[in-house]
């Protein structure tokens, strides 16, 4: 399956207005590993979660076929950037404590996926999926919200089903292990949010297609309804995840 490029024309925007995963989810996948030399985050977009792991992991391999998703990632001393499928990563046998993909497995060839952890994941390592899917905000700006994530569903990619059912259709082929109730929660302000709403996929394919009018028009509507640029409001996204022991 060739690789489905959604994101490197919008790199950069994707680095800065992306949510940051929270503190929780990496202390849920952290002591769940017996060992701590290496985690392997496949898919690793702009490196969010692969810095936050670098903290408690010695070494932390972080791989994307996307030249321009790693050109935008946060630099680390603990991690190394390599530009390789999930599928093909040229990793050792046998090496990695964690292997983890977060909001990128729906893209994978998951069949190959599957085989590449199987060989790199120590025996005993914790494998790791996380998913998000839309945001929920109190009151008419979360309306909004869902009805332009509705409002472009002929332009979603297909594979974005897969995150809109919790990734139920991912199993791992090995024990699974208990995950906790997790959400991420930013405080953004008006502008932060519809410079997440440019970095959806289906946002790239419309505009590609018919030109920025439906963007331009749910920013509007925001405008309208949250008039304070400076105002914060809590946005939050249930996680998804599939944990098993290798």
């Amino acid at each position: 399956m060739a690789f489905a490029d959604h994101f490197s024309a919008v790199a950069a925007r994707y680095a800065r207005y992306r949510p940051h995963y929270p503190q929780a989810l990496v202390d849920a996948l952290v002591s769940r590993c017996a060992r701590h030399e290496l985690a392997w985050d496949a898919g690793c977009g702009n490196g969010q979660l692969s810095v936050e792991l670098a903290a408690s992991f010695e070494h932390v391999i972080a791989t994307d076929p996307s030249r321009a998703q790693l050109d935008s990632a946060e630099p680390h001393a603990r991690v190394e950037y390599r530009c390789v499928t999930a599928e093909q990563s040229g990793l050792p046998d046998a090496c990695a404590d964690l292997a983890v993909a977060a909001q990128a497995a729906h893209w994978f060839d998951w069949p190959r996926y599957v085989v590449e952890v199987g060989r790199i994941a120590r025996p005993g390592a914790l494998v790791a999926l996380v998913a998000y899917n839309t945001c929920t905000i109190e009151g008419a700006a979360g309306e909004i919200v869902l009805r332009y994530y509705h409002d472009l569903d002929a332009y979603w990619p297909p594979e974005r089903r897969i995150i809109e059912s919790g990734y139920r259709e991912l199993v791992w082929p090995w024990p699974a292990v208990d995950a906790p109730a997790l959400d991420m929660i930013a405080r953004w302000t008006r502008d932060e949010l519809t410079g997440y709403l440019a970095t959806w996929s289906a946002t790239q394919r419309a505009v590609a297609a018919n030109g920025p009018s439906r963007y331009e028009a749910v920013c509007a509507e925001l405008t309208r309804e949250w008039p304070d640029a400076e105002q914060r409001r809590e946005i939050r996204w249930p996680l998804a995840l599939q944990f098993a022991r290798r």
